[in-house]
């Protein structure tokens, strides 16, 4: 099963997407970009300075901030040339595989990403970013075991700096693998650490109605909703969950933003439908 084809995150694709590739982003661009005395990575390995800087490596991190920069842009080919030019400068760059795996992982190409992700980590096997990555990866193929395994080993690093977005991707996949009440832990726990991702606390929401637990379903969607961050599938959620604790009040005035913002969205069809076990 693929996760871009499954139903199990509901908070929208693209927004979920965005997100992934964006923190995956960052992460590539701190690593090649560190000054001295600071590791903005996490993953407690040496930094590097401008003065010790081989020349070979800083062609290699050039060429790759402007891979970054095209990808960001969707220009991937371009992006994908520059690559081959920043290993090919500096073959023992893990970073540049790091960042061809999140390519070629984003093009449905998991083959390639996971001997991408794979080489970085064989380079860099303590980088828990690219653990991280890898185990997405994995989870998106539906081979959750070693997902899980490698989740675990992202988080097992006491200097790793991204528990947030790997607990939360481990909610999802436990989700997936239909292991519910696992994955509320994984959600709460990436709840602490970063109240603000949407994609936690809507799924978070999500599982908890799921089980009738209207009042903390109400407490995570409502804080999304209140956010700038709402989406159609966000205020889908809360109109149900008001609708099941009779609040009437409520409930129309979600829904009522759900028509005005997002008049074409499936959810908004589902509500003059009243088809709420959609």
């Amino acid at each position: 099963m693929s996760m871009n084809n499954s139903g199990w995150i509901q908070i929208g694709e693209r927004l979920f997407c965005a997100w992934l590739l964006a923190t995956g982003l960052v992460s590539i661009l701190g690593c090649a970009s560190k000054v001295a005395g600071v590791d903005p990575t996490g993953n407690g390995v040496e930094i590097m300075t401008a003065s010790d800087e081989p020349d070979a490596r800083r062609r290699a991190r050039i060429r790759l901030e402007l891979a970054v920069g095209y990808f960001e842009q969707g220009q991937t080919t371009i992006a994908l040339d520059e690559l081959k030019q920043s290993i090919a400068a500096d073959p023992t760059f893990g970073e540049a595989y790091n960042l061809r795996g999140l390519i070629y992982m984003r093009l449905n190409d998991f083959r390639f990403s996971e001997e991408s992700f794979r080489k970085a980590l064989s380079i860099n096997p303590q980088n828990s970013n690219i653990v991280h990555n890898l185990g997405w990866l994995l989870c998106q193929q539906a081979r959750y075991p070693e997902s899980m395994l490698m989740f675990s080993q992202a988080l097992s690093n006491p200097q790793y700096g991204g528990r947030a977005k790997t607990l939360m991707a481990q909610g999802l996949c436990q989700i997936g693998a239909g292991q519910a009440a696992d994955a509320e832990i994984s959600l709460l726990k990436s709840y602490e650490f970063d109240a603000g991702n949407p994609v936690t606390a809507y799924n978070l929401a999500k599982l908890l109605f799921q089980r009738d637990d209207f009042v903390r379903a109400q407490f995570y969607v409502r804080r999304l909703n209140n956010s700038e961050l709402a989406n159609a599938e966000s205020l889908w959620l809360g109109v149900k969950v008001e609708r099941r604790m009779n609040n009437r009040d409520a409930m129309l005035q979600l829904a009522t933003q759900l028509q005005k913002r997002f008049p074409q969205s499936r959810e908004a069809a589902s509500y003059q439908r009243s088809a709420f076990d959609e």
